[in-house]
């Protein structure tokens, strides 16, 4: 068992369909920039994290398909440790450092909606 975060935010579907309207170069940046958030996420979680053995810490991951960016634990007790149990308080480490994040995510959607709205001569 593993834990994953979702969020849906609002225009993701725009953002897609601007990603395919841009030229590879384009869609090189804006992947970067969206690794390069992930990354963050993932660090900050990492921090956030408590660690007994660091077997939890090391199997936090962030992954960039399909322009969606996916942060996450494959620890099996992940799931237990951000959210909690009966007889465990929860620790979340994934949520607060995504929720840290997120204005920066919801920039980088928005500048690129922009930039394809120009590049494609809408305004």
């Amino acid at each position: 068992m593993s834990i994953e975060i979702t969020c849906d935010v609002k225009g993701v579907e725009k953002f897609q369909e601007a990603m395919r309207q841009f030229d590879s170069g384009m869609q090189r940046h804006v992947h970067r920039l969206l690794a390069s958030w992930a990354a963050d996420v993932k660090a900050l979680a990492k921090q956030l994290v408590p660690v007994r053995t660091g077997h939890l810490r090391s199997s936090i991951y962030a992954k960039i398909s399909e322009w969606v960016a996916e942060i996450g634990a494959e620890a099996t007790y992940a799931l237990f440790v951000e959210l909690g149990t009966r007889r465990m308080q929860a620790r979340p480490y994934l949520y607060p450092a995504i929720k840290q994040y997120l204005p920066e995510l919801e920039a980088i959607i928005r500048d690129a909606i922009e930039t394809a709205k120009v590049e494609a001569g809408f305004r």
